[in-house]
Order: C-alpha cells, then structure tokens, then sequence
C-alpha cells in the first residue's frame, strides 16, 4: 500500500471514527473520556489499516488499494453517519470544485447514452462544440482517431476533457449523412451559469430561473435581476425548481436581496459547532414587487433556504410541490490535492425555526432519495412555527408551497415519447432540412401532423386519440426541442417556460402575492 494512499485513508478514517464516535457517545464528554474516545478511535484505525494489510498480502486476486479505500471502506464508513457525508475521489473532487467555481476545462456539451452509443444531448451555447456545428443527436463514434464504442459516458467525458488550449478530434454519425464527420476542438474555459435564463414573460411579469447556487451565482442573479427592473416589471416568478443547491452564501445572497434590513434569513449550529445566524443587509423595499417562488421535490439545501426564509417572513408567494427536504450543512476537508472529504457539520433552520431535514433513520439510501418525488409520498408535519403574519409552517420535511401545483404524471404515451427519444429524434431531422426557423416560429397543426408521420415512419407506438388528449404537451415538447437543434440549448428553455402549465399558475398567483406583500408591509410600518 503506497504511503498516500495509507495517509489519506489514516485522515479519513479519523475524521469519520471521531464523528461516529461522538454521535454514539454524546457531546458532553469531559477529558478523561476523550481521552478513552481518542484511544479507542486509534485502536479502530490501527485495526483497519492492518485488515488492510493483510487483504492485500493474502488475497487470491490482485487488489486495487486505491478501489478499495476510494470507493470501499471510506464511502461505507460515511454511509453509516448521514446520506450526505461522503468521500470525493479524485475525479469526483475535481468536478465538485467545477460545479463550485461554475465553470471548467473541455469543449461544452451534454452527453449520455442511448443504446450502443454516446449521443450529444446538446451543445452549450457559445462552446467549442456550438461553433463547430455539433448538433443534437449526433452520435460520438471515434476520439482521437480511437472507437468510442464500448466506452462509458464518464470514459468519453474524461477523454473529451482536458487542459484549456489542448485540441481533441472527434468523428461523429449523424442521421441521414453519409459517412463521419470529423471536426477538431480547441477545449476552452466553459462557463455554467447559474442562472440560464431570465426574461420578461409578458404584462411585466419577469422569470428568474436560477439552477444552482455557485461562487458566480450573487453576480449573475444582480445582472440579471437588474435587466428587467430595468425594463420595468410589476413582478417577478422565481423558478427553483430541481435546483439541488449548492453554496451557502450564494443562496443568503438572493434571499437578502428581496427582505428587509436585520431579518434572519438561515441559522444552523451542531454538535461540534456554534450557532450562527445570517440576518438581511439589504436596503428596505429595494424590490418591492409581488414574488412567487417555485419550488418542487428536486429543490434542495440552498433552494430550502431561500425559499424557507422568504415564506417564513411573508415575502413570497411558494408554488409547486414539497420541496426534498435536505437541511444539513456540509464542510468540505481537503485529505490531499486532489481528494476531499464532505462531513455534515451542522443542520439548517429558517427564521421561524423549522428545520428543514428529513428523517433519514431506518431507511434505505435508495428510499430517502426517491421518496420526496413518488406519488405516494406525504412530508411529514412535525413541530408546527408560524410565519411572521401568523401563518403556521412546519419542521421536518422541507418547505411545504403555500399553493400546491402538483407536477403531470407522465402516462404510457409520454413515457413512450421520452424512452424513445422521439422529440430529439424529430426536431434533429426538422432542422437539417431547413437554414434556419422563422422568428416567433411555434409549432402549427402541419408541424403536429409531420410528427406524427415521424413516429409511424420509426415504429414508435401510439394511438390515434394520443393525439387529441396530448396537444399542449406535444406542442410543448416539439417547440423546445426544435429551438434546442435549431437555435441552442437556451433557447430551447425559454420556449419550454413560455408554455410551461406551472409558471402560468404562478404568474396568475400574483395577485395574492401582492396581497402578501401589502399585509406584511403593513405590520413592520405598524412595528416600526
């Protein structure tokens, strides 16, 4: 075992034992028994590192130490103390630092596989890939002269990455050319923002559709929220939704910016940390117009945050479906240059004190990540708060939307569509016969027709009355995909928003938002 890889599993064990240990024994413990603690925990550690040792002397087949200690006992060891705690190995630390900074080295685009093949899902905006003409669907079938068959998604994303100025040639299929098409791309620095999209919906209602929290996420979310006060609106959507989180910071920041000078907006403390709370330092009334917050099961942590501290002070109007419910907080520690290991150090709480986290004793890893989105799930309501109106709000299970709008159930036919790919499929054959779509283009009945005749022409199953029940979800469906192949990946958002069910239920809220804001505007005269 090389002496690293002994020091890292050393740090890492150390740090988990100690978290276990004091988990299992309180956090009242005078000296003399940590003193017993700290004995105990390096008995565990030396009897670690030996079965080790003799695993790797004895053991009938080669053993890959790294393998072992990267993706074995360390993960299990975290397993044992939260579903969020977890051991990040090189290549996996390596992209949490991406996610952080919002950006990182390659050439900008989304892949996954479909049958046999990688396909790109689309080109980022404005990357290598966009300028090279990469579209949609194109199926990746060489790298370096090198046959990408076989290969898994993160076997060609680790070979399509690579340090900013280096090139990579890529042979690509795609449907009805003939023959690969060879392109080479320089990877360049490849920004993720944060915030995709934003944009005025219509009546001066503005949309803010944020995705994650990272370090560009405070200066994106001002540039863009300045854009349309500065067209003028009269109210504002916030769109969160399947927003996992992210960094602590970047969500205070935006839910500082919509409340009032000193009002709390998270507090969180531990076993082994101070309380600290967060309060507002934005100006009072700064943006002073109507909010509805969207949320659903994918909104998470920081998404939690901001929605938690907005609805405890009555700034805003939560729509959708219950949030995930993670409310702990995780500190990164650096093992090496290049590994690291996430410890959950304290949990979350609003202003009025609910705290956000779901149970998670007793059950499955698999189940307490599924349960939030499946049908039959139900939060739970435990300790009841009350918002600063009066409203009552409750502990344990994420942030309940004070207008329930509940996501579309996918049935046989949406699925099928999905499963096949059949949107992706078409909308790339309907932009390789055209130079460009027409602006304000959205799908006619003639469009729904050729679609139709796509799917026959693939054998896709369907039945004839499909489509008369689904004709807002197709039209939906064909208008992103084609903005997507023909235009960018963007563009494909916007026009997805636009004919989006939940935003239209959102915008039409904002009328009760706006009296949510009178009220509590109101009350802190009156207080004041």
């Amino acid at each position: 075992m090389t002496s690293n890889l002994r020091a890292w599993l050393l740090v890492a064990s150390v740090v988990g034992l100690c978290s276990f240990a004091a988990g299992r024994w309180g956090s009242h413990l005078g000296s003399a028994a940590r003193v017993v603690e700290r004995e105990a925990v390096q008995q565990d550690v030396r009897e670690l590192l030996s079965t080790l040792d003799i695993i790797e002397r004895n053991i009938a087949d080669t053993v890959n130490v790294a393998d072992a200690i990267y993706k074995g006992s360390i993960p299990a060891m975290l397993q044992r103390l939260d579903p969020h705690s977890m051991f990040y190995d090189p290549q996996a630390y390596e992209h949490l630092r991406e996610d952080q900074r919002g950006r990182y080295a390659g050439v900008g685009m989304a892949i996954l596989a479909w049958g046999d093949d990688i396909l790109i899902d689309y080109p980022f905006p404005n990357s290598p890939a966009f300028r090279a003409g990469i579209r949609p669907g194109d199926a990746i079938a060489k790298i370096d002269g090198e046959p990408a068959k076989g290969l898994s998604v993160e076997d060609v994303a680790r070979r399509v990455r690579g340090p900013e100025g280096t090139a990579v040639a890529l042979d690509l299929r795609r449907p009805s050319v003939e023959g690969l098409l060879s392109v080479e791309l320089v990877r360049g620095n490849i920004p993720r923002s944060s915030v995709p999209l934003a944009f005025s919906l219509r009546d001066g209602i503005g949309y803010l559709h944020i995705s994650t929290f990272n370090e560009n996420t405070p200066d994106e979310f001002d540039s863009e929220l300045a854009k349309l006060e500065e067209s003028g609106i009269a109210g504002l959507i916030l769109d969160l939704r399947n927003n996992q989180g992210g960094l602590l910071s970047a969500g205070i920041h935006v839910a500082d910016g919509f409340l009032n000078r000193g009002q709390a907006i998270v507090s969180h403390w531990g076993r082994a940390s101070d309380r600290r709370s967060y309060d507002s330092r934005s100006r009072a009334g700064e943006h002073n117009y109507p909010l509805a917050v969207l949320v659903n099961c994918g909104s998470a942590s920081a998404s939690e945050i901001v929605a938690g501290a907005l609805q405890d002070h009555d700034r805003a109007l939560i729509v959708g479906s219950n949030t995930f419910g993670k409310g702990l907080i995780q500190a990164v520690y650096n093992l090496s240059d290049t590994t690291g290991l996430v410890l959950t150090t304290a949990r979350y709480y609003t202003p009025s004190g609910r705290l956000i986290q779901r149970s998670y004793d007793n059950i499955s890893p698999r189940k307490y990540y599924s349960d939030p989105c499946a049908d039959s799930y139900r939060p739970p309501r435990a300790e009841p708060h009350v918002t600063d109106l009066g409203r009552r709000v409750f502990s344990g299970g994420g942030i309940a939307p004070d207008v329930h709008v509940g996501e579309a159930i996918r049935d046989t036919f949406q699925k099928t569509m999905e499963d096949r790919r059949a949107f992706e499929g078409y909308a790339q054959q309907y932009c390789l016969e055209r130079d460009a779509l027409p602006p304000a283009w959205t799908p006619r009945q003639g469009d729904v027709q050729d679609f139709r005749a796509y799917l026959a022409n693939q054998l896709i199953p369907f039945e004839g009355s499909d489509f008369g029940e689904h004709g807002p979800y197709i039209v939906r469906r064909l208008k992103r995909h084609i903005y997507t192949a023909c235009v960018d990946f963007d563009e494909g958002l916007r026009a997805d928003i636009e004919l989006d069910p939940a935003v239209h239920e959102a915008v039409a809220l904002l009328p009760e938002a706006r009296k949510l804001l009178d009220q509590v505007t109101e009350a802190l005269a009156q207080r004041d």
